[in-house]
């Protein structure tokens, strides 16, 4: 982390179509992310949206990858990352700026539904081996079956 980085979560729904490509052979995801606050309004007795705010996201390696796989237009998430602007100059000349959210980790928000997880297979050379772990080894508590019922004496 970078000194005066600003890392920001954002909940909200995604607004576009995620775009998926590879830079130089490295995975990159973007998409538009829609956020809308509502508020409850007393003289109307109801809750009311205030207007929408909209970042564009951006994710790269794994994470590009999973999210491409996991998450479709229009579907609820958490976002959190980091808050940078990307400044270019357009084809007329001009100096163009926009704020990119730059997505460390994204999640489904399980307030409006389910989701399955499913944990990705191991990728490339720094994959880590599975290891199988059980909280008692069996050679040191040999597991001696309880009675069900219980026995007259």
């Amino acid at each position: 982390m970078s000194v005066n980085e600003i890392h920001l979560t954002v909940v909200g729904r995604i607004g576009s179509e995620p775009d998926f490509k590879e830079i130089g052979q490295v995975p990159h995801l973007s998409f538009r992310l829609a956020s809308t606050p509502r508020q409850f309004d007393k003289t109307l007795n109801r809750f009311v949206e205030k207007t929408t705010s909209w970042l564009q996201v951006e994710c790269w390696r794994f994470l590009a990858q999973n999210a491409f796989d996991s998450t479709r237009i229009g579907q609820p998430v958490i976002v959190s990352g980091k808050l940078r602007t990307h400044e270019w100059t357009d084809e007329k000349g001009e100096q163009r700026s926009r704020l990119v959210l730059e997505a460390f980790t994204i999640g489904h928000d399980l307030n409006r539904g389910t989701a399955t997880f499913s944990k990705s297979a191991p990728r490339g050379e720094h994959a880590v081996p599975e290891v199988s772990v059980t909280p008692f080894p069996a050679e040191e508590y040999p597991a001696t079956p309880l009675p069900l019922a219980a026995e007259a004496a």
